[in-house]
C-alpha cells in the first residue's frame, strides 16, 4: 500500500514505486486526496489499468482501450469512436467491473437505447443503434483478445438495429448542367463541383488536391490524400482505403477549366490546396445552386453517385468504374446493380446456343 497522510494539509497522497513493462523503475505520486479511501481507490484503479486487471471498472478500461487504439486509427475515425462511446455507452456501464458485465446488462442497455430519443426528439435510427452496439462489442472483443476476458457478452446478445437503406439520389447530365450554370458566378464553387461531377472523387479528396496532383500534359489526376476539419484544425490524412490511392484520367475540357481556374489564383504554390474551403462551404453552395436551378435536392456526395450512374449509362464495366472511383469492383456491382442493364436474357440465350451446339456435334458424330 502506498497511501499516506500529509499532516500539514490534512489530506492524503499516493506514493509508490514500481517496475514498468520495459523493466524501468517508476514512481506513482499524486497528492491532495480528501479521504484515505479516495487515495486507495486511485491507487487500485491505476495499477489495475497498468496490469490489465479486469477487476477494473468499465470506465477505467475505456481509458486503456482509447490508449491502445488512438495510434492505430485515423484521427477522424478515432474521434467518431470516442464520441459514440463517451455519450452512448460509457455513462451506462462506467461503474460496472469489466469482469462482471453479463449479457443481461447488455440486453437492458439495448432496450434503454431503443427507447431513448436524441436531441431532435426522435428515436435513434436503426443504423445508429447498430453502430452503438458495434462499438460496445469492439470494446469487449479487445478485452477478450488482449486482456484475457473469458467472453464477449455483447456478442452473445447479438446486435440491435440494422443498416438503413439510404436512398441513392443522382443527377442526369442535364440536371447537373443547370446547376453548374447557376453557380458560375463563384469560380471556386464552379470548379469544385466540376471536379466532383466529372471525376467522381470524394469531397475530402477534392479538398486535399494540390497543383502537384495534376499532370496537365497527360491529363491525369493523382489521388493520395484526404482533407478533414478536426478539432478546429485542417488535417490532411491518407485516403479512405488503400484502393482509394489511384490515378484518374480526366477529360481535356476539364484540364482546360482547371488551367483557367489556377491562372486566377496568383501566388498559388504547388503544395497549396487548390480549394481552400471546407465541406460546409460545399453544402451551402449545393443548396444555393439547387434552389436557383430548380433541380431536385441531392447531397454533395450524390455527385459521386451521379458520376457512377453516368459511366454505367455509357456502358463501362463495374471493374473499370471501380478503378476510377476507388472502390472494389464487387462494391460497385452490389451498390449500383439496379442501374446496370439486365443481362438475364442475354445469359439465357448464350446458354441455349451452347446447348444447341452440343446437340449439333452429337448429330454430326
Amino acid at each position: 500500500m502506498g497511501v499516506y497522510k500529509d499532516k500539514k494539509t490534512n489530506t492524503w497522497y499516493v506514493s509508490k514505486r514500481y517496475i514498468n513493462w520495459k523493466g524501468e523503475n517508476c514512481r506513482l505520486f499524486k497528492r491532495n486526496f480528501t479521504t484515505k479511501r479516495e487515495a486507495q481507490n486511485f491507487e487500485r484503479s491505476y495499477f489495475e489499468k497498468l496490469q490489465g486487471n479486469l477487476n477494473m471498472t468499465f470506465d477505467d478500461f475505456i481509458e486503456v482501450y482509447f490508449d491502445d487504439k488512438k495510434q492505430r486509427l485515423k484521427l477522424n475515425t478515432f474521434l467518431m469512436k470516442q464520441n459514440v462511446i463517451n455519450t452512448k455507452i460509457r455513462p451506462y456501464f462506467k461503474d460496472f467491473k469489466m469482469c462482471e458485465i453479463t449479457p443481461n446488462h447488455i440486453l437492458k442497455w439495448q432496450n434503454d437505447m431503443m427507447k431513448q430519443h436524441h436531441k431532435k426528439g426522435e428515436k435513434y435510427t436503426s443504423s445508429t443503434l447498430k453502430t452503438m452496439h458495434a462499438q460496445l462489442s469492439a470494446i469487449f472483443n479487445h478485452a477478450v483478445k488482449y486482456y484475457r476476458l473469458d467472453k464477449n457478452p455483447a456478442r452473445i446478445v447479438g446486435t440491435m438495429g440494422s443498416e438503413d437503406e439510404i436512398e441513392m439520389l443522382f443527377w442526369t447530365t442535364e440536371e447537373y448542367k443547370k446547376f453548374a450554370f447557376e453557380i458560375m458566378d463563384n469560380p471556386i464553387s464552379y470548379m469544385a463541383f466540376e471536379m466532383l461531377y466529372w471525376t467522381g472523387i470524394r469531397e475530402g479528396e477534392l479538398l486535399a488536391l494540390t497543383l502537384e496532383d495534376i499532370d496537365f500534359d497527360k491529363c491525369k489526376l493523382r489521388i493520395n490524400k484526404s482533407y478533414q476539419r478536426l478539432q478546429g484544425e485542417d488535417v490532411i490524412t491518407t485516403p479512405k482505403t488503400s484502393k482509394s490511392n489511384r490515378v484518374v484520367d480526366i477529360p481535356d475540357f476539364l484540364v482546360d477549366e482547371v488551367k483557367d481556374y489556377v491562372a486566377g489564383l496568383p501566388g498559388l504554390k504547388k503544395t497549396d490546396r487548390m480549394f481552400p474551403i471546407n465541406k460546409s462551404f460545399l453544402y451551402r453552395e449545393m443548396k444555393r445552386g439547387c434552389k436557383a436551378a430548380d433541380v431536385k435536392k441531392i447531397r454533395v456526395h450524390d455527385l459521386r453517385h451521379s458520376h457512377v450512374s453516368l459511366l454505367i449509362e455509357k456502358g463501362f464495366s463495374a471493374l473499370a468504374i471501380a478503378d476510377r472511383v476507388g472502390h472494389e469492383s464487387i462494391h460497385i456491382t452490389y451498390k449500383y446493380a439496379h442501374l446496370f442493364p439486365s443481362k438475364g436474357k442475354e445469359i439465357a440465350n448464350t446458354l441455349n446456343e451452347e446447348k444447341e451446339r452440343d446437340y449439333d456435334e452429337k448429330e454430326f458424330r
